[in-house]
């Protein structure tokens, strides 16, 4: 079933059983997230009737689109380690967003949690005022002179205190397992030096949403995966140069010793940035061209809220083709990324189209002309990164190097304080 109408989200317990589903009339469809025993299967799309489906119709819709109950019911579970986690929250002059997924990050199940939100170039103390409504000891706020979502998340990750660190943006609501189920996942697997996980959209209610949410696919499934060089995916040709294939920023835990040594994120990539767009990526690649392992833990998920009109999803789409640009310009400079990603050119133009497709078939919530948009993010693109990283470097700030492991002397200390 797509989506044209305004569509509510939600969960449903498979194990709890179902149960006639009444909402706002206004909703035409469903988009229920089925879990079992706080473990994802999947997620169906079940039709309303001004608001309202019966329990039939809902188990209908399940059995229809995810099939019988599989034996046995559900993966297994990551562990539920002690181990102390800090959660970075990088932001700029969005109180009430942030407010809202702080909160949600507080409400997780996972005890031993510290909350870190870096305030970026703030206008003024309405984020610091946020900060101090929750009035949580378990949160604290750090001003940040510097602009941007990379040197917000270069400051938490310097700050931190703890051997793993997870980052979200300030426009989701992490799952109240969020947090326990990353450090599980790096429990159950020491290899693993990050781990990702779905994003999901917290609101269809508008066109716009609806496109951004097929635009963007930030959901990459509900199976467990691995990546690394020595394992790499059956499912992707221009590995590991695989935008979106790992997961993205609003979703990520890293072991903070792992991704310290390799430079932290790039501060010319990245929102608040010129380049809008790219460090997430970007990130990932360098950890696994350094030889290290990326986890994909579907029960640990996160609802984002989507751009909700024309004007502000024009803009993030222009923004991540201008971030795509550069990611793909820093490969472009660099010698041994250049090489292997030579080899991968044929393919990765086809996955560029296939990103093209996407926006297409989005439907009518895509604003007018976006395929023009991309061309011109993409064309600027290159010539905004390599702006961009000279004033970051001028500023002293990091650009971290693709693969080149003796320019990492030039780069800024990341260790606590």
């Amino acid at each position: 079933m797509s989506l044209s109408e305004p569509t509510w989200v939600g969960e449903l317990d498979r194990r709890a059983g179902f149960a006639d589903l009444v909402v706002d009339r206004r909703f035409t469809a469903a988009r229920i997230l089925v879990t079992a025993g706080g473990s994802p299967l999947g997620q169906v799309t079940v039709a309303l009737d001004a608001g309202r489906a019966t329990a039939a119709e809902v188990r209908r819709a399940v059995d229809e689109q995810l099939g019988a109950l599989p034996d046995p019911p559900v993966p297994p579970a990551p562990p539920s380690p002690d181990e102390p986690v800090t959660v970075v929250i990088a932001t700029r002059g969005r109180p009430c967003s942030l407010e809202r997924c702080v909160r949600a990050v507080l409400r997780g199940d996972h005890r031993a949690l510290t909350v870190l939100v870096v305030d970026n170039d703030p206008d003024d103390d309405r984020t610091a005022e946020a900060v101090h409504r929750i009035g949580d000891p378990r949160v604290r706020y750090l001003r940040e002179p510097r602009r941007g979502a990379s040197v917000g998340r270069n400051r938490g990750l310097h700050e931190a205190g703890t051997a793993i660190v997870a980052f979200t943006d300030d426009d989701t609501e992490p799952d109240r397992g969020w947090v326990r189920r990353l450090a599980g996942a790096f429990a159950a697997d020491p290899d693993l030096a990050c781990v990702s996980g779905p994003v999901l959209a917290a609101r269809l209610e508008t066109r716009e949403e609806q496109a951004a949410d097929t635009a963007l696919a930030w959901n990459k499934g509900f199976v467990a995966r691995r990546f690394s060089l020595a394992e790499p995916p059956d499912d992707s040709s221009i590995f590991p140069f695989s935008p979106g294939l790992f997961g993205i920023g609003a979703n990520l835990a890293v072991r903070t010793d792992v991704v310290r040594e390799l430079g932290g994120f790039d501060e010319a990539l990245g929102p608040g940035s010129a380049t809008h767009g790219g460090e997430d990526c970007e990130l990932l690649v360098r950890v696994v061209l350094a030889g290290h392992v990326l986890g994909y833990e579907p029960s640990a998920y996160v609802w984002h809220h989507h751009r909700p009109d024309q004007d502000a999803l024009a803009a993030q789409m222009r923004g991540y083709a201008m971030g795509l640009a550069g990611f793909l310009t820093k490969i472009a400079l660099d010698r041994h990324g250049r090489a292997v990603a030579l080899r991968r050119l044929p393919a990765a133009l086809a996955q560029l189209r296939h990103i093209a497709q996407r926006e297409v078939d989005a439907g009518p919530g895509m604003p007018a002309g976006a395929g023009l948009e991309r061309l011109r993010g993409m064309a600027v693109g290159p010539w905004v990164y390599v702006w961009e990283r000279r004033a970051v470097r001028r500023a002293g700030g990091r650009v971290p190097p693709l693969t080149d492991r003796a320019a990492r002397s030039d780069r800024t200390d990341t260790s606590p304080r």
